[in-house]
Parts: structure tokens; sequence; C-alpha cells
């Protein structure tokens, strides 16, 4: 009986395979892809298989595949084939591997390309732990996280210094799957940037879509820049805002943080005046998620090194409601009367109805933060008394009383009613005004649940 085509085929192979085997003088080929080898899922890549000027056949293989995923003659003198994907898909990711015949034999087989399609999973989420703000020499976390169920994740740094690393997941509280890669010490010699992936262990070469980009700021030593708000510690929610970082170090770039925060915006310095840098940040319309902590960074050139931190700036937002819980504003009212004269005692009372932990007391056109007291409970309400005393010229002016939620310590409700103070009769050069020293000393996050603030 003649052999059938299938039982040609299996011989061709295997002589094919013997040749090679007994053929080990021939330089080994190089395979490669391009635009690389991790493939967003729809789009075009080349695999290219090099050997010798007299290779006449090149023949590709897939991991396994029981025949050639690919067999091409050169189309005329040269070194080199290409098999032209035009569109990457999951069938087409695997593990690659070249060999070329010459008239003397075949070469032996390349070494392995992993081809690798991106997008067939939603891309996971990207944090770094604390802060992607690193004091340079220190180590950071970077977490790779996901709801799909993934367990291994693959993390790349992009740059000069290329590298990648593959972890096994594991379960989050949460219940996402997570992947810590713990990263340092960081130092300002290279860019830090990283981007993630998932996947499952039994098809390793289909990875979700790639997760947003990460880049380190790596803070250093020199001189810090200023951040400032021309709008004031507390912004009325909806207000547009903008962020004002500003030195006189020639710093060509400065960068936006928030603690907490995961966004590093950032913006090239402009020159409003000779021997000063500055960059706006609008931050738009405010809303719940701008209050907190800032500080901004200089830097210079493409260095990878910013400067020393900026003070931090503390943002307020008025008007929100967290939990629909501050639905009511405070009222203010003064003893012994909103007129008096120089050297007398002055007690300020915010009170609301609604629960509240802190109050928050601002004077109009003030610079520095408000004072913060918190909460005591009498007759159902809840209020703080701010002792002026004794009163000058220079505590003259217009306030407004705002309450907050420890658990919401930067939202605050909407202002009381304004008050205006009228200190007559004293010097025009009257001294600033001297708050008592529990006022002074109350820090923001002292008004906080398990560390109460001290009462008045």
């Amino acid at each position: 009986m003649a052999p059938g085509p299938s039982t040609l085929l299996g011989l061709a192979l295997c002589l094919a395979q013997t040749a090679r085997t007994q053929q080990g003088t021939l330089p080994k080929p190089t395979i490669w892809a391009e635009p690389g080898s991790v493939v967003p899922s729809g789009t075009p890549v080349t695999v290219w298989c090099q050997g010798t000027l007299e290779a006449q056949v090149f023949h590709l293989d897939k991991e396994g595949t029981s025949v050639p995923w690919d067999r091409q003659k050169p189309p005329g003198p040269g070194d080199k084939a290409q098999l032209a994907i035009p569109q990457m898909t999951e069938q087409h990711a695997g593990s690659y591997q070249c060999y070329y015949s010459t008239p003397t034999g075949w070469s032996e087989g390349s070494d392995r390309l992993e081809l690798v399609v991106t997008g067939s999973y939603s891309k996971p989420s990207f944090l770094a732990l604390p802060s992607p703000v690193v004091t340079s020499g220190r180590n950071v976390i970077l977490q790779c996280l996901s709801l799909q169920g993934f367990n291994r994740f693959f993390l790349t740094k992009e740059g000069e210094d290329e590298s990648s690393w593959t972890v096994d997941g594991e379960r989050h509280p949460d219940g996402q799957i997570q992947a810590l890669f713990p990263m340092g010490p960081v130092t300002p010699g290279h860019r830090w940037t990283f981007r993630c992936y998932g996947f499952y262990r039994h098809t390793p070469r289909v990875w979700s879509a790639p997760s947003n980009p990460l880049e380190l700021l790596v803070s250093g030593l020199s001189g810090k820049p200023s951040l400032l708000t021309l709008q004031g510690p507390v912004v009325t929610s909806g207000q547009n805002l903008t962020l004002q970082c500003r030195s006189d170090v020639g710093y060509t770039r400065f960068a936006l943080s928030k603690v907490g925060g995961q966004d590093l915006p950032q913006r090239p310095a402009r020159r409003p005046q000779v021997g000063l840098a500055q960059a706006d940040f609008p931050l738009g319309p405010v809303g719940t998620i701008h209050g907190g902590r800032y500080r901004c960074y200089g830097g210079h050139g493409l260095s990878s090194e910013w400067s020393a931190p900026s003070e931090p700036l503390e943002l307020l937002v008025a008007g929100e409601e967290p939990a629909g819980r501050l639905r009511d504003r405070p009222s203010l009212s003064v003893r012994p009367g909103p007129s008096v004269a120089p050297g007398e005692n002055v007690t300020l009372l915010c009170q609301s109805g609604n629960r509240t932990d802190t109050f928050l007391l601002s004077k109009e056109g003030a610079a520095h933060r408000p004072l913060r007291l918190r909460s005591q409970g009498q007759d159902g309400r809840y209020q703080a008394e701010f002792s002026l005393s004794p009163v000058t010229s220079a505590h003259g002016g217009t306030y407004r009383c705002y309450g907050s939620l420890s658990t919401d310590p930067y939202l605050l409700s909407q202002p009381s009613e304004p008050l205006a103070l009228v200190v007559s009769g004293g010097s025009e050069d009257q001294p600033a005004p001297q708050w008592s020293q529990e006022q002074q000393s109350l820090s923001f996050f002292q008004c906080k649940r398990r560390d109460p603030c001290p009462r008045s």
C-alpha cells in the first residue's frame, strides 16, 4: 500500500529534524519581532528570522504545533525572512523558534521568541505604596491589583534600563487579586516608569491591557519651592481653583502631589519675572475629590531627581455634604457683642444642630489656616468657643465658621452667615492677633476620632 500524505509529511519532518540534529556547525539564527514581542490585540507585528547568506529555506515553528507554522524561501539573495501578522490575536500568541537550511544542511534552532498579545482583559489598577513620591535612597512597593482573578502579574520598567518581573497573585482583603513588587533603593540616576499586566497561568502569553503608566518622583535635597492658592485655604464647592508652585531656583518644570493620591501632574516652568520660576496647576471646578493636603516639587530638564517638597498646603472644600450628614450651615455669634474696645475679652461661638466633630473659624482675607476646635455637645447642640483675648484692632474683620466630620476632615459644611467684628478706639499699629496656645497648637490631623483634639 502506498503511504498517505500524512505519513509522507511526518517522514519529511522526521528527516528534517534528523538533518538539524546531524548538522550543528551552521550559525544559530536570530529571531525577533517588530515593533516588539508584546503586541496589543488587533495591531500588526512582523516576526523576523536571520541566518546566513547561504540560507535557502526558513522554517518558523510554534510551540504546540506538529507542523511548521511558516515556511519561506528568501525572494532573492539575503540572509533573513519574515512572517507578517496583519492583526495580532490570541491564536498568534505563543513561543516561536526558527531554523534555516543551506546546501550543507539545517541550522540549529534559534533562541525562543515569546510573542504576547495584550488587551484580552481589562487593565489592572496600579499604585505606589505609600506614595509615588519617594525620597532618594528609600524603598517603595508597587501594587498591581484586579478583580479579574489573575494568578500571575507582569511588571515592566520602561526606559534605557528596561527590566521586568513576574510574580504570583494573592488575594487582597477587599477581594481583589494583587501582586506586590518591592522596589529600591530608588535613586535619581534613572527614570522610574512602570506598567503592569495580569494574566492566567494556563495562558501565559495572553495578557490584560496594560495598566496606566506609573512614574515615581524621586525627591532630593535641592531648594524647596512654595505652593499657594490665590483663593485662600477654604474653597467653595464648584469654584474654579488653581494651585501655583513657584521658586527662585531656576527650575524648568514643576510637579504637584496630593497626599494619598497617585497622580503626579507636571507643568513646564514659566518666568513671570526675573529670578522667579512658576507653574500653574488648574484643578477646575472644585469637588469632594480635591480636598486634601498638597505639595509641589521642582525639577531641572530631563533629570529624574526633583527638589525637596514644598511646605504642605491644606485645601478645604466647603459646601459639600459627606454622606449627606452636613445638611445645615452652623450659626456664629459673638460675646459680648460685635463692637468692642481694644483689650476686651471676646468669644466667637459656633453652633450646629447636626452632629459635628470639629468647628473651623476663618477670617476673611487672612492668609493663615482656619482655627479648629473639637466640638462639645450641650442641650442637643454641638458647639465650639473661639477665644480672642485680649482683642486688638488687628482682630477686626469678617468671620465665618464651618463644621466638619472626622471621617472627612477636608470637607466642610456650608459657611455660617458672616459676622463682622469691629474693634474701635485702638491704635492702627496694633500687633497681629495672638491666638490662644490651644488654638495655635491644634493640628489638623489631631481632629480625628481616634486622636481627639483638645477641648476649649
